[in-house]
């Protein structure tokens, strides 16, 4: 019986299955290409957020108009607030306790601000030496001497924090500057406190 040679067909190599050739075609070098696309996609879209945000990202500000309004229309005596600071203070929060106020009881307002140099500046009036925003800052405080400003002279003094305080009181209101900012901003700040005119 003699031998016959393999036809072409028989020395063929099977075909391998689908999903050999699926894995073959998703090489290192084809996935990137896949990914490109969206890096880059991703990468345009963070570039074009942090052009849109400013250095003041995550800041609310207020308008504190109206705390203010209700603090003078509800204190017994001449509100006092900050009047014409530059447009970099940023008014952050306004509070006051005049919404519970009855006639005579004492009425205190705090206004918060972000300086320029992105610190912290608060600024408190009140006809209550107890008042927690007052006590806060005074008690412990050690006074450091008096300052002018504005034609005032206010009391200088580190607070237990080891920050700056600014303090004038009169007729039984104090007048309260304090704050993380340095001093120069938070003089800047004290300087400017003007009676509420409405």
């Amino acid at each position: 019986m003699s031998e016959h040679a393999p036809s072409p067909a028989e020395e063929a190599a099977p075909a391998p299955p689908p999903a050999i050739e699926r894995a073959n075609r998703m090489s290192f070098a084809n996935m990137l290409r896949s990914l490109l696309p969206l890096v880059v996609i991703c990468l345009v879209i963070v570039g074009w957020q942090t052009f849109r945000s400013g250095p003041d990202v995550g800041v609310r500000t207020v308008d504190p108009s109206s705390t203010v309004q209700l603090a003078a229309a509800r204190a017994s005596y001449q509100v006092l607030v900050p009047t014409g600071l530059a447009e970099d203070y940023l008014t952050t929060s306004a509070r006051t306790d005049a919404g519970d106020a009855g006639e005579g009881d004492p009425v205190t307002l705090q206004i918060g601000y972000l300086t320029p140099s992105e610190e912290f500046a608060g600024f408190v009036v009140s006809d209550d030496r107890g008042a927690d925003p007052v006590a806060d800052v005074l008690d412990g405080a050690e006074e450091q001497g008096t300052v002018d400003l504005g034609g005032e002279a206010w009391t200088r003094s580190t607070t237990v924090r080891g920050e700056t305080a600014l303090s004038r009181e009169a007729d039984g209101v104090t007048v309260l500057v304090t704050g993380s900012a340095p001093d120069e901003e938070l003089r800047t700040v004290a300087e400017s406190v003007r009676p509420y005119s409405g």
